[in-house]
């Protein structure tokens, strides 16, 4: 993988999964590598599919606050799962004031990191040792997203990796077979291969008209918070239409694992 020029970090979009994903080796493995790859970041900002909020909302900074588990009928095992990282005070000042002037911004002190930003995390850095911050998406708007990612740019200058976290395919109503190596449907290798042609591209116009353009709509996102998060990394990029890295492919639950490495 190409690293970023000077000291600028990356920003990614990671499909994240549901919390069993970290029992699916291949993923696990393609993200230690990504990480190993990367510089350590000094600090970590995630925006995820399963935070959506307006206007725009920062999480707990406190690391004592619980982990938020937002989902249901999984073994026990994945609601014992910790991810104590510290808290990212200065990091929430600086993301609230890198928003317009006059744009209210809210604090939630009890909402602290949910599956789409500790799961990841639990892969890429397990020792929980980098301050964490998450915020909510206020729109699922494709250029309002991008225009947020623009504003959150100079943070990575600054040593902090942001990190969308979402999913390329996300039709969960549309599963014949939900089994983690189940063959993925149609609708769903479409899409994924849409989004890939998308990236090498670099054509962002395509990318954020996905609704009416990408093959497999509207099964692949039924709801579109999954592929939303993508739309802050292109505008955190350096340029939304530079050619990104690709390290994650493949699809676990017949859903597409795309992610991407922006420089």
């Amino acid at each position: 993988m190409n690293a970023p020029t000077a000291d600028r970090m990356p920003a990614l979009f990671l499909s994240h999964g549901a919390p069993p994903l970290v029992d699916d080796e291949r993923w696990v493995g393609q993200l230690e590598r990504l990480a190993a790859d990367l510089p350590r970041p000094r600090q970590i900002l995630v925006v995820s599919a399963h935070w959506e909020a307006a206007p725009l909302t920062i999480g707990a900074t406190d690391s004592r606050v619980p982990l938020t588990y937002d989902f249901w009928g999984f073994p026990d095992r994945y609601y014992r799962t910790t991810y104590p990282s510290p808290g990212a005070p200065d990091l929430a000042d600086r993301v609230a004031g890198l928003m317009p002037s006059g744009e209210q911004v809210h604090r939630d002190a009890e909402r602290r990191l949910d599956h789409g930003a500790y799961v990841p995390l639990t892969i890429m850095y397990p020792d929980a040792d980098i301050p964490v911050l998450q915020m909510s998406m206020p729109t699922l708007d494709p250029a309002c997203l991008m225009r947020l990612g623009e504003r959150l740019t100079e943070l990575r200058d600054e040593g902090v990796l942001i990190i969308g976290s979402g999913f390329t395919t996300h039709g969960l109503p549309f599963l014949d077979d939900p089994s983690p190596g189940a063959t993925p449907p149609q609708w769903s290798v479409d899409f994924d291969e849409w989004t890939r042609e998308r990236f090498a591209a670099g054509d962002v116009d395509g990318l954020l008209d996905f609704a009416h353009r990408a093959p497999g709509m509207p099964y692949a996102h039924p709801r579109t918070e999954h592929f939303a998060p993508l739309f802050v990394t292109l505008g955190a990029a350096t340029r939304a239409d530079a050619v990104p890295e690709q390290p994650i492919d493949g699809f676990w639950m017949g859903l597409a694992k795309r992610s991407i490495v922006t420089a």
